[in-house]
């Protein structure tokens, strides 16, 4: 298996679950590290901080690292995952 860790900021823990969720995984486990696997790769929500910039300014940071059996598997999970987490300002 090949894996990479990313770090995901401005989006909470729940959503990011959602997410893998969504992409065909089935959450393993109730706490952390929350665990998403699938019949390809597997995904761990590591941890979940707050970055505090100022008073008000506070964001979500979660790492998570991300499994699959070869590189091309991979890239083409992280990459249907970074779709999911895109967020369009206006």
């Amino acid at each position: 298996m090949v894996d990479r860790i990313l770090e995901f900021r401005g989006i909470n823990r729940d959503h990011l679950g959602m997410y893998f969720e969504e992409l065909g995984g089935r959450l393993v486990t109730d706490s952390f590290p929350y665990v998403y696997e699938a019949e390809t790769w597997k995904a761990e929500i590591l941890s979940e901080n707050e970055i505090t910039f100022t008073k008000t300014f506070i964001i979500h940071a979660v790492s998570i690292r991300f499994a699959a059996e070869n590189q091309e598997q991979l890239e083409k999970l992280i990459k249907n995952y970074r779709y999911k987490t895109t967020r369009v300002g206006g």
